[in-house]
């Protein structure tokens, strides 16, 4: 048996289904929640690591902070092209 190991089966984290849906929706429709979903993620991977076994859902909520990541990045270059043809015109 391993020492410190909670028994019983890992309850999910609860902003495991969040994150994935934020990641999500910030890669097909909404680039401002890539930030949102990259910040809850984050934080969410450092609670699962703490939890030592006792938070589960950790693929869930990698994929959201992926996507949340890519997210934040699309609206960057985005931006960046809407603010480039705003001052060049139609280039």
């Amino acid at each position: 048996m391993i020492p410190n190991q909670p028994i019983g089966n890992p309850v999910e984290h609860p902003n495991a289904t969040a994150v994935l849906f934020l990641g999500a929706a910030s890669v097909l429709c909404c680039g401002v929640l890539g930030p949102v979903a990259w910040a809850m993620g984050k934080r969410a991977l450092d609670q699962i690591e703490e939890s030592h076994g006792a938070y589960g859902g950790r693929v869930q909520v990698m994929v959201g902070y992926i996507l949340g990541i890519i997210g934040t990045i699309l609206m960057i270059i985005f931006g960046v092209l809407f603010f480039m043809i705003l001052i060049g015109g139609n280039a």
